[in-house]
């Protein structure tokens, strides 16, 4: 089998490393990776061929591919590049490029998106989300230390004693959870806060403490599965009001909120951004979705009151090497899942439940069951679309 490696068209990252390239060689593939893919992320075409991937242009790349390892969405031009039956891989973003879906099923690829894989034990080496999500956590604190004026940890000096930074997380998923692991490294006092009760026990475990109005509420209001069922308006109301007054205490805010297919939740009014101290510092991980913070301005860093608000498109543009060394191995291990070791050859086992997770088309046909509304339009063949504007 062939696998081509396309350079992202708006990222940094890169969907393989020279270390992956060589573990897709021994599977018993021919790599071929676009000219420049990885260096942005600081592998040079000189690296991937001393790995043994043959490097070239998009035309040579793709030609005869079997599979095809993207980091975005590659655009209509490059869709008619590719061959029909090819598998193409990677972070495609199906809820905000419902478009391309019908993309994929005119060229008669086959599209996974690997955001959709289900969130089963066996599936853990390749959830890119989780991966991706770890390190945006980090880089959220990291960021944050550098816009913020003052030092993290408390020092005792012969000049007087520097109190320590107070950081609140808003959010303990994967990204939450490694913020919060950060800023206590680096000597915060930190807090955290959840819809779910049980990250209470993980927040608490990394030396964060737990914020919430009503813990007797919050227990009662989880389902068996550990998932958060809607609270009452009363309980919404009140942990309001708990948060506004614990965020005017705190010197900076990391929210990391998503609903997958929908705008991110607004978790900070304007009022209460207002109310926190001057100098002091918010981190919007959701910016890409519309961003946590009322009235902000997704994409770029501005002034909300007394706060500075980062509010990154792709906060991960500040670490490709480190994000795509992590992306490239949960693409590697999805390709072997498809991939029989003795025949050496693609073997998609279509029934299985990560492949129907993460299948968005099939044989000309949109598939994944979240789409399944959306029509293929007949359109002219894709590869007379060069002519289409791919500003998207």
């Amino acid at each position: 089998m062939k696998v081509a490696v396309l350079k992202a068209e708006a990222d940094t990252r890169t969907a393989a490393t020279t270390d992956t390239v060589k573990k897709l060689i021994a599977l018993g593939a021919e790599v071929a990776v676009e000219t420049g893919a990885g260096t942005a992320a600081g592998i040079s075409d000189a690296l991937y061929e001393g790995a043994g991937a043959i490097v070239g242009p998009a035309e040579t790349v793709l030609a005869g591919a079997d599979v095809v390892l993207v980091t975005d969405p590659p655009g209509r031009e490059r869709l008619g590049k590719v061959a029909g039956g090819a598998k193409l891989i990677g972070m495609l973003n199906p809820f905000d490029h419902e478009h391309t879906l019908a993309d994929y099923a005119n060229a008669n690829i086959d599209a996974f998106a690997m955001e959709l894989l289900p969130r089963i034990t066996r599936a853990q080496s390749m959830d890119v989300l989780s991966s991706q999500a770890n390190l945006a956590g980090y880089k959220a604190v990291i960021d944050a230390a550098a816009a913020y004026g003052r030092a993290f940890p408390m020092m005792m000096t012969a000049a007087g004693t520097v109190a320590p930074a107070k950081v609140f997380v808003m959010g303990a998923g994967v990204a939450g959870l490694q913020a919060v692991a950060t800023a206590k490294r680096l000597g915060a006092v930190v807090s955290a806060t959840d819809v779910r009760f049980a990250a209470k026990e993980q927040v608490e475990s990394l030396g964060g403490s737990f914020v919430t109005v009503d813990e007797e509420a919050m227990k009662a209001g989880e389902t068996k599965g550990g998932y958060a069922k809607e609270m009452s308006a009363d309980f919404q109301q009140r942990q309001a009001a708990h948060v506004t007054e614990h965020l005017k205490k705190m010197d900076i805010v990391i929210t990391t909120a998503l609903i997958p297919g929908r705008p991110a939740p607004k978790l900070l009014t304007e009022a209460m951004v207002g109310g926190m101290k001057p100098g002091s510092v918010i981190v919007d991980l959701a910016a890409p979705r519309g961003g946590n913070v009322e009235g902000g301005q997704p994409g770029g860093r501005y002034q909300m009151g007394p706060a500075t608000v980062l509010a990154p498109s792709n906060i991960l543009e500040g670490l490709p090497g480190e994000a795509s060394n992590l992306y490239a191995r949960n693409l590697l291990n999805f390709v072997t899942l498809l991939t029989d070791k003795e025949e050496k050859k693609l073997a998609v086992d279509w029934d299985d439940e990560i492949v129907k997770g993460v299948c968005l088309t099939r044989d000309g046909r949109i598939v994944h069951e979240r789409f399944a509304t959306l029509t293929v339009p007949a359109t002219p063949e894709i590869e007379d679309a060069g002519e289409v504007d791919n500003a998207d």
